[in-house]
């Protein structure tokens, strides 16, 4: 009995200096360099506000975060790496509506599930999608893309940052509520869909409003329309799908912070704390609206509400929308 007491207290200091070796991390989070993950290639709507987030959480916090792309795949590889990486709090990653509830609908198989194997920590901000053209390009409305997609069925090009993302939902999205025939053209990323779009390579181009915005201003693209059900505050002279005559489109997309699931709590709920009272600075709210994006604060709880609501009703939507991975 002596025996068994002394082995059953072993055991007991042992389990006692190991389990809260998470919390005594989270007491003193971050001792180390914070990776973020960008599951997308540089120059994205992802990238950018990633960029954003990370150098601004650094100045803020003294802490050091690391932002590094891993692209491909539509974001899945990216994903794939951080919901695999250990749950300690020094791997996140940004993730997105396209990746997160709409890729799982699209891949026949992934090595993760976006509920079981991740942890939301913090919403950052929301975008509509644009649809852009080259300035060069003989559409100045979305009622002239669609009269030249009924005339020539198929024979309008539209370029995407890949298959499975929200932006590629949005574009068959577009065919179904115009009752047009488009042709998808996949890109490895928000920017070589860009500079196509630019060169006239392709038709149309559907973005991200952070990915586009640069040109637009630059005057190289020519914005036709937003998706959201109100215009967007970065550019308000852009009119909407709805204006013009595609009724009760709404699409839009959202990014945020995940950890691996089993993260502790404390270290989830700290980085939340930091990145909310980012989202409350003015200067940070400038940068976001800058790149096309509307920062959004959220509790942990509010942003995971939303996404497993968004996950739970993106079996329909993808199925809807008819799109596939090629």
């Amino acid at each position: 009995m002596y025996r068994k007491l002394i082995t059953c207290t072993a055991l007991a200091l042992t389990a006692g200096v190991a389990a809260p070796a998470f919390a005594q991390d989270a007491a003193d989070y971050p001792s180390k360099a914070i990776r973020l993950v960008i599951p997308f290639p540089p120059g994205g709507g992802t990238d950018i506000l990633s960029r954003v987030v990370a150098n601004k959480l650094t100045e803020a916090t003294n802490w050091t975060v690391v932002p590094e792309n891993k692209a491909g795949a539509g974001g899945t590889i990216g994903i794939t790496e951080a919901a695999k990486a250990a749950p300690t709090g020094y791997e996140m990653v940004m993730g997105q509506k396209d990746n997160l509830v709409l890729g799982p609908y699209l891949y026949k198989s992934l090595p993760w599930h976006p509920v079981k194997d991740l942890t939301p920590v913090a919403h950052v901000a929301y975008t509509p999608v644009i649809i852009a053209t080259s300035v060069n390009s003989p559409y100045k409305t979305i009622a002239d893309v669609v009269a030249a997609a009924k005339a020539k069925p198929t024979q309008i090009t539209y370029g995407s940052p890949g298959n499975g993302t929200s932006i590629h939902i949005a574009g068959h999205l577009f065919e179904k509520a115009a009752d047009i025939q488009l042709t998808h053209v996949p890109y490895k990323g928000s920017n070589p869909a860009l500079m196509d779009a630019i060169a006239g390579n392709v038709d149309l181009l559907v973005s991200s409003v952070p990915s586009a915005i640069g040109q637009i201003k630059a005057g190289k693209l020519r914005p036709l329309a937003v998706t959201s059900a109100q215009r967007a505050t970065s550019l308000p002279d852009v009119p909407t799908m709805q204006e013009q005559g595609i009724k009760d489109f709404d699409v839009s997309t959202w990014y945020g912070l995940f950890m691996p699931a089993g993260t502790p709590a404390a270290i989830t709920a700290k980085m939340n704390a930091e990145v909310n009272k980012l989202l409350a600075q003015p200067a940070v709210q400038e940068a976001i609206l800058a790149q096309g994006a509307e920062p959004k604060a959220m509790s942990i709880q509010e942003f995971e509400t939303m996404f497993r609501e968004d996950f739970a009703n993106s079996e329909a939507v993808v199925k809807a929308s008819g799109a596939v991975i090629q």
